[in-house]
């Protein structure tokens, strides 16, 4: 009787799980966050007991944004994903005061004006999620009227831009970048005509053109991008640090806490960095384990995506994964120099409260769109056998009329 009970439990905590978690995104997220742990632990320990006089120091401040972000995961995957209705012009609001506060009151630092509170806070990252949100959200009530431009491409303009702007004023070239290009991205998705999405991307690429042109900061990158393109051993120092540890990597690594790039002058390695030593550390294959890691988040998302009850979660879905994936591309496609130097963080692992808050937030929406997505299955499936039972039983009845009419005619 013992054993009965404890297998039904079993068995209602596995359904439990299956109707209300996305096992592979809960599988694909832990396996990135252990493995970020694990680096931001390694990569670290002689950068924090330079800069703040303890060795451990900055694993502790990830570990605890590690625990708000689950927090922060949990909360948004079991507010329903409608919600965001409700609340997302309050929060652009928030976002736009808090981009502002950058600008008038922010922290200096490598040139750039990210973040408040000693550096422990970067409205930018969670910008990003909120435009994302606001973008859904928009696009879904404007659904009708994108077509025209209007309605469509022009209101759409001005919100990516004004947001593009504040962000770029930091400046944060690469957060812009990624924010105009997944504005052209979701105006696709939601049925957005293509010369209208060209128009919109072609201008964002002009605009970035004069900032780069007038701005020290983005023309230094880019003329370093291109000589690195040209011959590589001409990159600037940031790149060929980081190329060098790859090469020290080779196909296994040295070992997770053996590498020693990081310490003799690869720069912020817990953070920007932080791909390179992976390199060092778990090598070619393990790099590539990255990767993949990242390819299947954005193949789960899409996914999730697809399966969505309505336009509202397939937009946030594919904005979610797709910003998260773009970010992580760029991070590596910036480390081994196929990239323009963009000083974004590697989602999930590089050190970054902010970062990693914002991006747990975002995974949290994303498992309440599966999670919602499998209780209207449920449902549909559930009227589907209803229906069935009961054109059974009308049969039925015929039928037993039919014989009580037999043998009444007898």
């Amino acid at each position: 009787m013992i054993e009965r009970r404890s297998a039904r439990a079993k068995q209602t905590l596995w359904e439990w799980v299956d109707g209300n978690v996305d096992l592979p995104l809960l599988l694909i997220v832990f396996t990135l966050l252990v493995l970020g742990l694990l680096m931001v632990y390694s990569a670290s320990s002689d950068f924090s007991l330079v800069n703040y006089g303890d060795a451990t120091q900055m694993f502790r401040r990830q570990f605890f944004s590690l625990t708000v972000g689950i927090g922060a995961a949990i909360a948004t995957s079991i507010v329903h994903y409608h919600y965001w209705r409700k609340y997302a012009v309050p929060l652009i609001f928030i976002m736009v005061v808090g981009l502002l506060s950058v600008l008038i009151v922010g922290e200096v630092r490598y040139g750039s004006a990210r973040a408040l509170s000693a550096g422990s806070y970067m409205p930018g990252e969670l910008a990003k999620v909120i435009t994302i949100i606001y973008l859904s959200v928009w696009l879904y009530t404007k659904r009708s009227t994108l077509s025209e431009v209007g309605f469509g491409i022009l209101p759409l303009v001005g919100i990516v831009g004004t947001i593009g702007g504040l962000i770029m004023l930091q400046p944060d070239l690469s957060a812009a970048a990624t924010i105009v290009v997944l504005g052209g991205i979701m105006f696709f998705l939601a049925g957005g005509d293509l010369k209208q999405i060209a128009y919109m991307l072609g201008g964002g690429a002009l605009l970035g053109w004069v900032v780069v042109q007038f701005s020290a900061t983005g023309s230094y990158r880019m003329s370093s991008f291109l000589q690195g393109l040209q011959d590589p051993t001409t990159a600037n120092y940031h790149v060929l640090r980081s190329l060098e540890a790859f090469v020290k990597g080779g196909w296994f690594g040295v070992g997770i806490g053996q590498a020693d790039t990081k310490l003799t002058g690869l720069p912020v390695p817990p953070t920007d960095s932080i791909f390179a030593v992976v390199g060092e550390e778990l090598g070619l294959v393990g790099a590539s384990f990255v990767i993949l890691l990242f390819g299947l988040l954005l193949w789960r998302g899409i996914q999730i995506s697809r399966k969505a009850p309505d336009m509202l979660g397939s937009l946030l879905a594919a904005g979610i994964s797709l910003w998260i994936v773009l970010e992580a591309f760029i991070n590596m496609g910036v480390m081994v120099g196929i990239l323009p130097f963009a000083g974004n963080a590697l989602p999930f692992i590089s050190y970054g409260g902010s970062n990693l808050v914002a991006t747990l937030l975002a995974v949290g929406i994303l498992m309440n769109i599966a999670r919602v997505s499998k209780v209207e299955e449920r449902r549909q499936e559930r009227i589907v056998d209803a229906t069935a039972r009961g054109r059974g039983s009308e049969r039925g009845r015929s039928i037993s009329r039919a014989r009580r009419a037999a043998r009444v005619g007898r």
